[in-house]
């Protein structure tokens, strides 16, 4: 078996409205409706599936909780402007910027990020891959040390 791509991963909130608000406004996300009044939010060819605390569709998560996930969405656009455009969006709404620009390795290798918390205080890592320059883009190797990112045991941020 060979795994080619994430689809959708599910995230549980408490609020499904302040969640859809932050993530369609903020981060510029498409609001899906479907099945039985099922809301999700699409970016890319990926989708955040939304399930209200205590209310969650099955089957699902083990323990499902609010405040929980850690997710890494790589910006589109040319990177400088992709990241100044965020640090402008989250300034505009009032989004604290909990760290960042910093270095970390994304699945491609390096890149560039920022930190901040939606509504429920999950870490959405907004990051950008720099342009391609020659050598670049080598990427995690399969069994590779992973503990590399610059100042992420310090900073208490992966």
């Amino acid at each position: 078996m060979r795994i080619d791509r994430l689809d959708h991963l599910v995230l549980t909130v408490a609020d499904i409205d302040a969640t859809v608000r932050f993530y369609t406004e903020v981060l510029g996300m498409e609001l899906v409706r479907f099945g039985a009044g099922r809301l999700a939010l699409r970016f890319g060819d990926s989708k955040i599936n939304l399930h209200e605390a205590g209310r969650e569709v099955e089957p699902h998560a083990l323990r499902p909780t609010p405040g929980s996930a850690d997710l890494c969405l790589v910006l589109a656009g040319e990177p400088s402007e992709a990241l100044a455009g965020a640090r402008a969006r989250l300034a505009e709404h009032r989004v604290a910027i909990e760290l960042g620009p910093v270095e970390r390795t994304g699945a491609r290798g390096g890149i560039e990020s920022l930190y901040v918390r939606d509504p429920d205080a999950n870490l959405i890592e907004l990051s950008v891959y720099p342009a391609a320059a020659p050598g670049a883009g080598a990427g995690m190797q399969p069994g590779a040390n992973a503990g590399t990112d610059s100042g992420a045991d310090a900073a208490g941020i992966p």
